[in-house]
């Protein structure tokens, strides 16, 4: 008699665990910029994602990971690795055009000056400032080093001329916060349809000094 024939078995990452993760991470995101770290229980991460606390612990270990996934996947949803990718013929003014419209977007969305505001709370009278520098690690550090990366490329190509690439990353990233960051966090965007075009020709803006700064001499800007 022939063996019946095994039930294959699904393993890990199969479509149903990725959206069960999804979920979590969405619930997540909301929790941590609702009520901050300390105010946000896994209990109740996994009530709002519609699991079980047993599935968030496995699929993201503890608390702080899962803080931590929350904010990298924040940043990388909006800021993806691919976007600071230079290559030969990639025109640089584009490139960084591109990179501070999305930058300066997500910086003063709602869901990013939110988890500000919770990292600040958490933080205040002192509080542990891992939670920051978690913060820190995944959003400022990260992208500094994508800009530096693009930027020490677009030199060796000869479409800017920067003597010291790390000292010109801060301070291209700097142009693009301006006083918007600090605006929403105080709440003091009176529209939000002409805050959101202050944002972007803010964003165009600081291009367009960078670019003036450290472009080639003979080169037109």
């Amino acid at each position: 008699m022939n063996a019946s024939p095994k039930l294959k078995t699904q393993g890990p990452g199969r479509p149903k665990d990725m959206e069960k993760r999804a979920a979590i991470l969405d619930a997540a995101k909301a929790l941590f910029t609702q009520g901050g770290f300390a105010g946000t229980s896994m209990d109740a991460v996994a009530a709002s994602a519609g699991v079980s606390k047993l599935t968030v612990y496995s699929h993201f270990g503890d608390k702080d990971n899962l803080f931590r996934e929350v904010i990298r996947a924040h940043v990388q949803e909006r800021l993806p690795d691919d976007l600071f990718d230079f290559s030969q013929g990639t025109d640089i003014r584009a490139t960084l055009s591109n990179i501070a419209s999305r930058h300066a977007a997500m910086e003063t969305n709602t869901e990013s000056v939110g988890t500000f505001r919770a990292i600040l709370s958490d933080c205040h009278n002192g509080g542990n400032p891992r939670f920051g520098r978690l913060v820190w690690e995944e959003g400022p550090v990260r992208m500094h080093k994508l800009m530096q990366r693009l930027l020490e490329g677009a030199a060796a190509r000869g479409q800017l001329d920067i003597p010291d690439v790390s000292r010109a990353t801060t301070q291209f990233l700097a142009l693009l916060k301006g006083d918007l960051l600090i605006r929403r966090l105080f709440g003091c965007e009176d529209c939000a349809v002409q805050f959101a075009e202050e944002v972007n020709a803010n964003a165009l803006a600081a291009v367009d000094m960078f670019m003036r700064a450290y472009s080639p001499r003979n080169v037109s800007v």
